[in-house]
């Protein structure tokens, strides 16, 4: 159990990949809260690139979250046209994180959210890392953990949905504890 100072409030975390084990810190994520469908109505962690990609300089307050078609993304996509504008939903595999964030970049895509290719995933964080490439990209860029990514995916299939509606970056800080409304399947 780690003890995490978030403004006048504190978290207490218990993951099998403790925050300070990874040598993470509450400044170190960006969260996002998914608005619609209701079912998945949650705030989300997620942690931005490393050493590529831009920042958030807006904050969305009702933004599309569009899967990427296909999931990879490490090519030109089918649903681009749906992506530009918004944020893109991706897989992680098949290229590198720097190559599917230039995908989304190139479609359009004001951000991407790589989540885990490993469904079952829901307290290991990737440092996504700048390839081997000359390369750059601009938009912002996270990481998403794989059980995040899945139930978002499922809950957008259910429902036959095309995206969710979210809200980025959330200020954590300026939420009452009681109030974080954190997926039930993940602990902070």
């Amino acid at each position: 159990m780690v003890r995490v100072a978030v403004g006048w409030t504190c978290l207490w975390l218990w993951c099998s990949a403790c925050v300070l084990a990874h040598g993470l810190h509450i400044h170190d994520y960006l969260y996002f809260q998914v608005l619609s469908p209701g079912d998945i109505r949650y705030i989300f962690t997620a942690t931005p690139a490393k050493d590529f990609g831009g920042v958030f300089h807006t904050r969305y307050d009702q933004i599309q979250l569009v899967p990427a078609d296909p999931p990879e993304a490490c090519g030109p996509l089918n649903n681009g046209f749906f992506i530009q504008d918004q944020i893109a939903l991706v897989e992680r595999g098949g290229c590198s994180f720097l190559s599917k964030t230039r995908v989304v970049q190139e479609h359009g895509g004001r951000a991407v959210i790589i989540s885990d290719n490993a469904e079952d995933n829901d307290s290991f964080y990737v440092e996504m890392i700048q390839d081997s490439t000359r390369r750059t990209a601009d938009i912002p860029a996270l990481f998403l953990l794989g059980r995040d990514g899945y139930m978002i995916r499922r809950s957008l299939e259910q429902h036959g949905l095309p995206w969710a509606i979210i809200s980025i970056p959330v200020n954590v800080t300026s939420i009452p504890t009681f109030e974080l409304l954190q997926p039930p399947w993940t602990f902070w």
